[in-house]
């Protein structure tokens, strides 16, 4: 599966594939073929991307473009009241 938002994000953060890469522990070839989709990342490497870049996984996914995190739009809610 391929998300597009992996590349948007790396490149937003001036990272480049091989930093990413030692960040989640893995060698840049492997990083490299789940940006380009030619290999499934793992949820747990998805959570730890999300978590760094600190976005909501379905952000990342492109499964919404809000970028907020729902434990921060929580604290944001209970602030306003």
């Amino acid at each position: 599966m391929y998300f597009s938002r992996l590349r948007d994000m790396r490149e937003d953060a001036d990272m480049t594939q091989k930093q990413v890469a030692e960040l989640l522990g893995i060698q840049q070839t492997v990083y490299s073929r789940y940006e380009r989709g030619f290999q499934t990342i793992p949820l747990e490497w998805l959570i730890k991307l999300a978590d760094y870049y600190n976005v909501s996984l379905d952000y990342l996914t492109g499964r919404t473009n809000q970028q907020k995190r729902y434990a921060d739009e929580k604290t944001a809610n209970k602030t306003t009241k």
